[in-house]
């Protein structure tokens, strides 16, 4: 019998699912699947759906024969043929259907052929997509996330070929995901060693400059821009204790790539993964950001100032409140950079042992990011939170000579005084996020304002203006300070023209002017005496000034703000040396600037006629003195004709003793021997308290800081003596019933009492 007669009885005895497959294959693979039989096969795999695992490991066999003879037409028609199959059945056993698919396209991957690696990724990308109706307790994709990540970063030489193997690749990273988050049975994508190879294939396309089909005009869709939509999706699908291993892959990737000192590509991600990830997740993300800081602090200044660049940008998304509990984290993190940055900038190393050199401009510039984030942190928070905010930075400012030694030994007292600088700017930023305060006793509490205040008094011209800027912003609570400029003429006939928004004083308000007030009076007026003052300082004192009265007066303030204005004049005229003539004339153009402005808030007409006549007498005169001078007992009578309680404008304003005290009061404050040694002085007679208060007064007014960190110090060594007198009599035994020891005896040694042996009768 012929052979070909044998081949053919044969055939008829073959499986009916093997002659099925073989039917939807054309003798000329150009002509594609056969349709008619294709449905044949599908139906009998619906009708049969045991057979399904012999019909897919069937097409499988053809499938790895068909590519070792490079036959691709009948490669493509046996997946068309597979991806038809898994869209139609859905039964129990689709399980060892899937497996023989998954073995086929793992064998087109695997090729060299571009084309069969594109073919197998697009069945991949369908399978993804389908739900199916049984899970899969053994399935494992590992393979496929390590192929897909590979063409990710492929480097093919044709830049079109290249550039759809990425794509490819992204997708099929993306059908990944889609498959395993969908069902928990399946293997776990969140894994590290799963998003170590994930994340950053993504990133690399996501960063990659080349964008073939990203032109103007053109539909197709970009590598980066196929990148962000998977990458968004990803992070999207992020359960809570699935964010660190998506985030810590993107943090290594930046790290190892550098790509944190130029920023914008850091930015960009992390602007990507706080707009994805689930908002009640966002402080998570925070957290990782801060620790990785952290793990970066001998880093160089750039790469630092990169990271909390990107903090900055987190925080402005982050919904409002979301930091959650890790505010204090957060701010004792950028404190603690601002620290070692001060350090690092005066020892011009961030890691002496690693030769890590820094310079000044890098350190400002990181200093300078810090500090703007800090205020970016600020604004997230709710109002409460932010005045916390503010007392905890306030703690945190050094005073030398009782705070520890900040940074390096070298740092010493320049090191602090640009930590204070630093931190008062810190407090600057989150200053305007308080416009909400309608009670200024919420705004300024005492536990702020007081040690605030004291920083007034210090020698450096530059931490007194910032102080004065602070409170501006504070009490400006309807935004007039840019209304307020130091004119070169005193006289402003009508302050109409500033157009001031001006509220009712309230109940609040005045309750914090009877309790600080004077306390805020003698501190513009201390501040006022400072010789090193220039002219920003004068023009913040009458913008600070001027709020006083827009915003806090009421009758009683507006009588002691004239007051304290006289009493400058007074000061402006003393002769006092430590004042230059540029200072003098700037108190006094000071006083006159503002009596001409409160004279037209108070709207009285006498009172009105007074300032201008002198004010207008001192413009043309090369000296003051005589009646050209604001009268006080002028003043008082005008304003006691409107009704005014002149009563306290008849006493000349004169800071109180114990306001002067303030500073020490703050280093008593922070130090319990101080305190104590203060307490003890108190005993004193009358009349020496008095004058060695203004001893005490006058040393802290004129001493250096280490001056008086000695003397503290000193002060406090003598305590601790007279406190190691007073436990070591605590210790000895009682005196003997019979008197003191004999002549020549030896003394017994001192026992302490809880040593003592008492009788059983004495024990209760």
């Amino acid at each position: 019998m012929p052979l070909k007669c044998v081949c053919g009885c044969c055939g008829a005895l073959r499986p009916r699912y093997k002659r099925l497959v073989d039917n939807i294959f054309p003798e000329d693979p150009e002509d594609g699947l056969v349709k008619v039989n294709m449905e044949k096969l599908t139906f009998y795999a619906l009708s049969a759906p045991e057979k399904l695992d012999r019909i897919g490991a069937y097409l499988s066999e053809r499938l790895s024969r068909d590519v070792a003879r490079h036959r691709y037409g009948y490669v493509c028609i046996a997946m068309e043929a597979l991806d038809q199959l898994l869209m139609a059945c859905h039964c129990q056993s689709i399980n060892l259907f899937v497996e023989s698919f998954l073995t086929m396209v793992r064998k087109l991957l695997e090729a060299d052929k571009p084309n069969l690696q594109i073919l197998g990724t697009n069945s991949f990308v369908k399978f993804a997509n389908i739900e199916e109706d049984t899970a899969s307790y053994h399935r494992s994709y590992d393979f496929f996330v390590s192929r897909f990540s590979e063409m990710c970063h492929s480097s093919y030489e044709d830049p079109d070929v290249r550039t759809k193997i990425r794509m490819a690749g992204i997708r099929g990273l993306q059908g990944v995901v889609r498959k395993t988050v969908r069902d928990e049975l399946q293997a776990n994508i969140w894994e590290r060693q799963h998003m170590d190879k994930i994340v950053p294939s993504l990133l690399f396309n996501l960063q990659d400059p080349t964008d073939r089909y990203g032109s103007p005009g053109c539909e197709k869709e970009s590598p980066a821009e196929l990148t962000e939509r998977c990458f968004r999706e990803l992070l999207g699908r992020a359960a809570y204790g699935n964010i660190k291993n998506a985030i810590k892959p993107v943090l290594m990737h930046l790290d190892n790539h550098s790509l944190w000192e130029g920023k914008s590509f850091a930015v960009r991600c992390f602007k990507i993964i706080m707009y994805s990830i689930q908002s009640q997740h966002s402080h998570l993300v925070i957290q990782q950001l801060l620790g990785h800081l952290d793990a970066n602090s001998k880093s160089s200044a750039t790469v630092r100032a990169g990271i909390v660049e990107v903090l900055s940008e987190a925080a402005v998304i982050e919904a409002s409140g979301s930091v959650g509990p890790t505010v204090l984290e957060v701010f004792n993190t950028l404190l603690k950079q601002l620290r070692l940055s001060v350090d690092y900038e005066l020892t011009g190393s961030c890691d002496p042992y690693c030769n890590n050199k820094t310079t000044t401009d890098q350190e400002r510039q990181l200093q300078e990011a810090v500090i703007k984030t800090i205020g970016s942190f600020a604004n997230t928070l709710p109002i409460y939170q932010r005045a916390e905010v503010m007392l905890f930075i306030m703690g945190k400012i050094p005073v030398p000579g009782i705070y520890p030694a900040l940074g390096s030994p070298i740092a010493g007292f320049e090191g602090s005084r640009m930590i204070q600088v630093m931190l008062l700017k810190s407090l600057l930023q989150v200053r305007y996020t308080l416009y909400s305060f309608s009670n200024m006793l919420a705004a300024l509490p005492s536990s702020f304002l007081e040690p605030l205040l004291s920083f007034t008094l210090m020698e450096d011209p530059e931490i007194r203006l910032l102080v004065l800027s602070i409170l501006i912003s504070l009490i400006d609570r309807h935004q007039n300070t840019h209304k307020f400029t130091f004119l070169r003429s005193v006289i402003l006939s009508d302050i109409s023209v500033l157009k001031l928004k001006v509220d009712k004083c309230s109940r609040q308000d005045n309750l914090f002017m009877k309790k600080h007030g004077q306390r805020l009076y003698r501190h513009i007026f201390l501040t006022c005496s400072e010789e090193n003052s220039g002219r920003s300082h004068y023009q913040a004192l009458y913008t600070l000034l001027a709020l006083l009265s827009v915003e806090l007066a009421n009758e009683e303030v507006v009588v002691d703000l004239i007051r304290l204005a006289l009493a400058l004049q007074d000061l402006a005229l003393a002769n006092d040396e430590r004042l230059s003539l540029y200072n003098r004339c700037a108190v006094h153009a000071l006083s006159a600037a503002y009596l001409s402005l409160i004279s037209q808030l108070t709207t009285v007409p006498a009172f009105c006629q007074h300032i201008q006549e002198v004010s207008r007498c001192m413009c043309s005169l090369e000296q003051v003195e005589g009646e050209v001078l604001f009268q006080q007992f002028q003043i008082a009578e005008v304003l006691g004709g409107s009704g005014y309680n002149i009563e306290i404008l008849n006493t000349p304003f004169t800071p109180q003793i114990t306001a002067y005290f303030n500073l020490f009061d703050v280093l008593k404050d922070n130090n319990p021997l101080l305190s104590l040694s203060h307490s003890v002085d108190s005993v004193n007679g009358e009349e020496q308290e008095r004058e060695k208060r203004r001893l005490v007064v006058e040393r802290f007014q004129t001493a250096p800081f280490e001056e008086i960190a000695a003397h503290c110090g000193a002060k406090s060594s003598l305590l601790q003596s007279k406190l190691d007198q007073i436990f070591e009599l605590t210790i000895r035994p009682p005196p003997s019933p019979s008197g003191s020891a004999s002549q020549g005896q030896t003394p017994t040694r001192s026992v302490p009492v809880y040593e003592m042996k008492f009788p059983d009768l004495c024990v209760y």
